[in-house]
């Protein structure tokens, strides 16, 4: 028993940091130059959800699962799997994820988004921004890694997972929870793998995620609810006073 308490959390990796971001630059090069039109397709994603469109919701939803679906195979499944064996895992979920982002979002029409200036949207919007544009770059800037290796929104798992936890936290009335359970489990085990390999920016996605389920699960409630919920009705009328009887002494 002793023994056990002498492992770290780094004895526990099944490669090397060299290793690991060898394989994501190896996955950036294979796709390149897909990730320019990735980088589009997550700019739609912000535009869509924050114009609220009716027919914006189910595009929104749409182009959400298919890049993690695209992430499940290309990343987990042809890379990541090569160096981990629980990417197999990893890939089952997202396409789980991805199924039911469908099923409520397209299928059913439940996760739908409406304009609103509120402080949780503006700040739920500029998470999605963050995992655009800012995220990609705090690995080289930061990290010990070349910009070969960027983690970019549709291509890694960190970026789409955050982006998407933005986008859900947007919805309106409100995301239904067990959406929020995959993309917040990947933040924990993305922050625990960086964290094992002595990254600086390990907690960066971790706190990001948290950030966001907390918007999601906190104030989904509030402003954007009343936007889809029915006018209140009209008071009932009055009732009428009842009518005086004739007098008995009234004459024919």
């Amino acid at each position: 028993m002793e023994d056990w308490l002498t492992y770290r959390l780094s004895d526990l990796l099944l490669f090397s940091p060299r290793t690991y971001y060898r394989t994501l630059e190896l996955h950036n090069r294979a796709l390149w130059p897909a990730h320019l039109a990735l980088l589009g397709a997550g700019t739609a994603v912000a535009v869509l959800a924050r114009r609220g469109t009716p027919w914006g919701s189910g595009a929104t939803t749409a182009l959400l699962s298919a890049c993690w679906l695209f992430v499940a195979w290309a990343y987990h499944l042809e890379r990541y799997a090569t160096i981990n064996w629980a990417a197999r895992y990893f890939a089952a979920a997202f396409v789980l994820q991805a199924l039911l982002m469908g099923w409520h979002g397209v299928a059913r029409r439940r996760l739908r988004f409406a304009p609103s200036r509120g402080g949780a949207d503006r700040l739920a919007f500029g998470v999605v921004l963050f995992a655009l544009f800012v995220e990609p770059l705090i690995g080289p800037l930061v990290g010990r890694r070349g910009w070969t290796q960027l983690e970019t929104f549709g291509a890694a798992p960190d970026p789409t997972v955050i982006a998407t936890l933005g986008v859900l936290a947007m919805a309106t009335p409100r995301t239904p929870r067990h959406l929020l359970v995959i993309p917040i489990g990947w933040c924990a085990v993305s922050g625990g793998t960086l964290w094992a390999m002595g990254q600086p920016d390990a907690l960066v996605v971790p706190i990001a995620g948290l950030v966001v389920a907390w918007l999601a699960l906190r104030h989904r409630s509030g402003g954007r609810a009343r936007l889809t919920s029915p006018p209140p009705s009209a008071p009932p009328p009055a009732p009428l006073s009842p009518r005086r009887g004739r007098s008995s002494s009234g004459s024919r």
